[in-house]
């Protein structure tokens, strides 16, 4: 069933009210404008691939450092493949604007309760 026009125009005003007053949690939440590195997915997965290969290698010829050797690779391609780069490290570093302590006295849900009450006493 589809939202009225004025349930629309109450979510949108909850979210703009969500974001505007809790940034840290939207910045957690949400999701990341941020596009991924390909170069180091790429590189991540060979490394992976060349270390399964070496793993294999070691358990074949029973050579127990070549296995080992084989897996640190293949942990160290995950690792390179799934951490993010300097650039989104830097930007998830840097808070998002927080308003003025000034310009907002009451919180969000303070302030829907208050035009929750009013409602009710209108009725």
């Amino acid at each position: 069933m589809p939202l009225s026009e004025q349930e629309q125009r109450l979510l949108e005003e909850m979210e703009r009210g969500l974001y505007h007053n809790d940034a840290d949690f939207v910045s957690t939440v949400g999701g990341s404008p941020l596009r991924p590195n390909y170069r180091s997915i790429a590189v991540g997965v060979l490394a992976a691939v060349a270390g399964i290969g070496g793993l294999i290698a070691g358990v074949a010829v029973q050579q127990l450092w070549i296995g080992i050797l084989g897996f640190v690779v293949m942990f160290a391609g995950v690792l390179i493949a799934t951490t993010p780069g300097k650039s989104a490290r830097r930007m998830a570093a840097t808070p998002l604007r927080r308003p003025s302590q000034g310009t907002t006295d009451k919180g969000f849900m303070d302030r829907l309760n208050e035009r929750w009450d009013r409602r009710q006493d209108g009725q």
